[in-house]
């Protein structure tokens, strides 16, 4: 287990130091000078020269990049010359609404999505079987934005249930806000999470001891909860922790449909205004937390099935 998180703490460094670099030199070939989208067309060529100079951008390309991550080896991300903040202060400030709005997600997906998963292979080919199959096949075709607009219009705007943007204020109002957000970004992992457990638990249903199980009498209720989804469980929370990047890209979306405070939102502000500081600050957190979510995930994989641990 040891070696398998050094090989990961490993793996993890160079994936954040590759996409780091990789965002570096994409943002830079941009074009369009961050100092005159700050600056507005008004700037003189010496307010642009100085904030130039503020920002860094006089130096060639390769000593603005060591800079950062040497300035990253002593945990510092940067000043934001707009705000004359340090950027680690502004993405922690607007990291704490997306996590919320990614963990809202998932949790309400899963508690939906195992059940009708377990009850489609119990029911195998029945007609409930083949309607959540319709329904999952239809939620995953569909893309979030997509479901986010059409459920702004729904229930915030025609019906007026439901708050339209924001994040609100205090606990209740901030989970009130959320529920239109995580429904579009939850609503397509419902499908794919039902048809992936279906699909572990027809195997699983199928093997020697679920067998041997039935034969002394044990109901399939029992069968299923106790033997058959602890096993049919693990591609699912696999997925879930490689599937953080997509929810942190589909709550770029989603944030700005919602007007949302968020990660997402910033860096979609970042990139408009080529603050470059904001944007790398941001891929390096997003990309930690990615590395993070799938180390996790393998981990509690093992912990649920002693098999996949010979694997580490």
């Amino acid at each position: 287990m040891w070696l398998y998180l050094l090989k990961r703490t490993v793996l993890a460094v160079a994936i954040i130091v590759i996409a780091v670099t990789l965002v570096f030199f994409m943002i830079h070939a941009v074009p369009g000078d961050p100092a005159t989208a700050l600056l507005g067309p008004r700037a003189t060529p010496e307010m642009i020269a100085q904030l130039h100079q503020q920002m860094g951008l006089d130096k060639p390309l390769a000593v603005q990049l060591a800079t950062f991550f040497g300035g990253l080896l002593k945990g510092n991300l940067g000043l934001d010359v707009v705000s004359q903040r340090p950027v680690a202060d502004i993405i922690f400030e607007q990291l704490p609404y997306t996590i919320d709005l990614i963990i809202v997600s998932i949790l309400w997906a899963v508690a939906i999505a195992v059940p009708l998963g377990c009850y489609s292979a119990m029911k195998r080919n029945s007609v409930i079987d083949q309607i959540v199959g319709v329904m999952a096949v239809a939620t995953i075709a569909i893309p979030s934005f997509v479901m986010a607009v059409y459920a702004l219009l729904i229930f915030a705007v025609t019906l007026h249930w439901l708050p339209a943007i924001g994040a609100g204020e205090g606990f209740s109002d901030s989970l009130v806000h959320l529920i239109l957000p995580a429904f579009a970004i939850g609503i397509g992992w419902i499908g794919y999470i039902s048809r992936l457990v279906r699909a572990s638990m027809l195997e699983i249903l199928g093997e020697n001891h679920v067998r041997m199980a039935r034969s002394f009498g044990i109901s399939e209720w029992r069968i299923v909860s106790r033997y058959a989804l602890p096993l049919a469980i693990l591609p699912t929370v696999t997925i879930i922790g490689v599937g953080i990047a997509w929810l942190l890209s589909s709550a770029v979306f989603i944030e700005v449909v919602f007007a949302r405070p968020g990660i997402g939102a910033l860096i979609v502000k970042a990139v408009n205004t080529r603050n470059y500081a904001i944007v790398i600050g941001a891929v390096l957190v997003t990309t930690v937390l990615t590395v993070v979510a799938t180390t996790v995930s393998d981990l509690i994989a093992a912990s649920i099935d002693p098999r996949t641990r010979e694997k580490l």
